[in-house]
């Protein structure tokens, strides 16, 4: 289903957040991990793997993920653990019911830039939205601990749409804002996913990082920060596919299955991803901005999904039958990894300020879903 909103209530972006945490991991470190887990494994399952029974776990190099990727680095919420062949995984000590979550931690520490940003208080927001690929339990809502957290009044929510969350998520409050069903909004994108990366498969061990952005949504008549942009228009849209998913779940407790298996981490076909979803963003930001009357030409900047350079690269030039520059079309993902939903907003947070009044550029995510959403905005 896609959704065209016009701008007719004169909504504004008008401050935006990036947390970062302590901890990265580079390629390197996490290739010496990993090979030398895979090196165990095959010694000590040299004899299945003789019979053909198993096969061997190949070994990596951090040139093969920088070529395959563009990453060379990414944060991590807790680094002990990951790089331990015996474990494979984040350590994160488990906190009480009466303990702020780790998620909500880092929302709450990104929502407080964007509000700094927006030149808001936790007064003049009554909508939270918490929009993100996983949260780390069902219910209370991540955004309603961190409404309470931040003391705002009014309600909040969590959207769960993969990569493409956070766009979903302004479109969201776009509508909210426009209808007048809210007056400020914040949409925040908590992206806590090392917990569901597998660190011993090397197609897709270095492929996420964790991160927070925030965005606050208002009217131009309440807006006071230095730097809005005006929505000129929200697109979404979903087309169902099995090639990136992640099966964790309550229902493995009576399935019997091992809620911790390989299929129930992050996977996915990657080539066909590759090959699939480039060309439907391509025709998704084309048709976007065909709709609002913006040719693609007009555009100062594009802050596209940060999953991997060669996608963003190929889109970007079958947009404008030529290399973006980085100057165009930002990059962040080498030092920041995929961060699912967060990936494109990390990339309007750092490469907004210097853009001009009447500058246009689009903010576009797209995933597991598949799913694809964009915003078109104009500096104010």
């Amino acid at each position: 289903m896609e959704n065209q909103v016009s701008n007719k209530n004169n909504v504004v972006i008008s401050g935006v957040g990036l947390w970062t945490p302590e901890n990265t991991i580079t390629n390197e470190e996490l290739v010496e991990s990993y090979n030398a887990w895979a090196t165990k494994f095959n010694h000590e399952h040299e004899v299945q793997i003789a019979a053909e029974e198993i096969a061997a776990k190949p070994l990596s190099s951090a040139a093969f993920i920088e070529k395959a990727s563009g990453i060379k680095s990414r944060y991590v919420y807790a680094k002990e653990g990951v790089l331990d062949i015996d474990r494979m995984r984040p350590k994160l000590e488990p906190r009480s019911d009466d303990e702020l979550s780790h998620q909500a931690q880092m929302a709450v520490s990104a929502a407080e830039k964007a509000l700094l940003a927006a030149n808001k208080t936790p007064a003049d927001v009554d909508m939270v939205i918490v929009a993100c690929a996983y949260t780390e339990r069902s219910y209370p809502a991540i955004a309603i601990e961190v409404q309470a957290k931040l003391g705002i009044q009014g309600f909040g929510f969590d959207m769960l749409v993969a990569c493409s969350a956070a766009t979903f998520g302004l479109q969201r409050a776009h509508d909210s804002v426009a209808a007048g069903s809210a007056k400020c909004v914040l949409v925040i994108n908590p992206e806590l996913t090392s917990p569901q990366v597998n660190y011993t498969d090397r197609d897709s061990h270095f492929i996420f990082g964790d991160v927070a952005t925030a965005v606050v949504v208002e009217t131009s008549a309440t807006c006071q920060s230095e730097y809005s942009f005006d929505v000129m228009g929200t697109r979404c849209v979903t087309s169902y596919s099995n090639n990136i998913r992640s099966n964790f779940g309550y229902v493995a407790r009576v399935t019997d299955e091992d809620p911790f298996a390989t299929d129930k981490l992050f996977h996915q076909n990657g080539r066909k991803v590759f090959k699939e979803v480039c060309p439907m963003a391509a025709e998704h930001i084309e048709n976007h901005l065909s709709d609002l009357g913006v040719k693609v030409s007009d555009l100062r900047r594009w802050w596209l999904h940060q999953a991997n350079i060669n996608m963003n690269l190929l889109i970007s030039k079958r947009l404008l039958g030529r290399d973006a520059t980085p100057d165009e079309a930002p990059v962040v993902l080498d030092t920041f990894a995929n961060t699912a939903s967060a990936g494109s907003i990390i990339a309007f947070a750092k490469n907004h300020t210097d853009l001009l009044k009447g500058d246009i550029g689009v903010i576009c995510s797209f995933g597991a879903g598949y799913s694809i959403g964009s915003l078109v905005l104009k500096k104010r």
